[in-house]
């Protein structure tokens, strides 16, 4: 698949036993943002664990972030977590400027996120 530069390339998700692992690739901004935001708040309405690998988002706008706020906001109402996964570079750069790095538990992989969710 060739990169769109307004596009979310990809979301992937897979079942654990009580978490839902989510990988997003691409560009998260405005036109995008929804369909993350969707994905997101379906998984968490469900009353899972979110884990959600941002490894290769190469760009994120503020409309990306509402939607990981929002997300993780359900999750908390419903019991659980969203955690994040390797984020980019601008990934972190955007949370940091947004100061919410200490709102997202960070995992270096998906395998540790999950046994710290699950136990």
């Amino acid at each position: 698949m060739s990169k769109s530069p307004f596009s979310i390339e990809e979301i992937k998700a897979k079942s654990t036993k009580a978490s839902i692992v989510v990988k997003v690739s691409g560009r998260v901004d405005s036109n995008t943002s929804p369909q993350l935001d969707t994905a997101l708040q379906m998984y968490a309405e469900e009353g899972h664990n979110i884990v959600l690998n941002v490894h290769e988002v190469d760009y994120m706008s503020s409309a990306g972030i509402r939607s990981l706020v929002s997300a993780y906001r359900t999750t908390k109402k419903h019991g659980r977590e969203l955690v994040l996964v390797h984020p980019s570079a601008r990934v972190t750069e955007v949370l940091q400027l947004a100061g919410l790095t200490s709102i997202f538990a960070m995992y270096d992989n998906e395998a540790g996120a999950i046994s710290i969710l699950e136990n």
